[in-house]
């Protein structure tokens, strides 16, 4: 897929982001009275937040997932991994298939925050780990921190994952990823909206936004 379609391809993208924000904003908006949930995700991302500003970067660990993320996208996809290099300085895999979504996976997946989901869901089909829902969203809230933090430092140098398919282009999916990953994830924890209905608010405001605009072509 060349550049210069991808460019067009993200212009058109552009309704559904000022919907999935829109949509986002009433999820938020809905989900505020779950006081528990929030305090415990906030006391998380705080406590990674002085380890951020405070202690050196665990960029071995951050450059692990990355690496990690692509492997696990290709798999997804079909493909096999031949290569895994991982330093603190940098990593790469060598694969056998690449797209877009292979390639840009690691700034819109977040890696150890799914990871936390995952341990907890199993140990609490096991052992019945309700007890523990507090210490389950302090340890997400630090791990989506995690992301985001260590996601916007990288980003503030050259990234070939990025570049490879231009800047424009890789904002608007990772914008897409992490706001649909936050459209599923907030309703499933606040347990506020159904995620259907959060996916259907995204929906609708992303044709209320085409609407406008077609209405707006017509009248020019």
């Amino acid at each position: 897929m060349p550049k210069w379609f991808k460019t067009i391809l993200a212009v058109l993208l552009l309704p559904a982001c000022v919907g999935l924000a829109g949509s986002l904003g009433r999820v938020l908006r809905s989900s505020s009275t779950a006081d528990t949930v929030w305090v415990a995700l906030g006391a998380g991302a705080a406590a990674w937040g002085v380890i951020y500003w405070l202690l050196p970067k665990p960029m071995w660990v951050y450059v692990f997932g990355h690496e990690l993320t692509h492997a696990l996208w290709t798999w997804l996809f079909g493909g096999e991994v031949h290569q895994f290099k991982v330093t603190a300085r940098g990593g790469h895999v060598v694969v056998s298939k690449n797209n877009f979504l292979i390639s840009l996976a690691p700034y819109f997946f977040p890696l150890y925050a799914v990871g936390v989901v995952l341990v907890y869901l199993v140990g609490d089909w096991r052992w019945d780990w309700s007890a523990y829902l507090a210490v389950f969203h302090v340890l997400l809230g630090a791990a989506y921190a995690f992301h985001v933090t260590l996601t916007a430092y990288v980003l503030q140098s050259r990234q070939s994952d990025i570049t490879q398919h231009g800047w424009f282009f890789s904002a608007v999916i990772i914008f897409l990823g992490n706001g649909a990953g936050l459209l599923l994830a907030i309703p499933l924890l606040a347990g506020r909206t159904a995620v259907a209905e959060a996916f259907i608010w995204w929906w609708r405001d992303t044709l209320a936004i085409l609407t406008a605009l077609a209405r707006l072509a017509h009248l020019n």
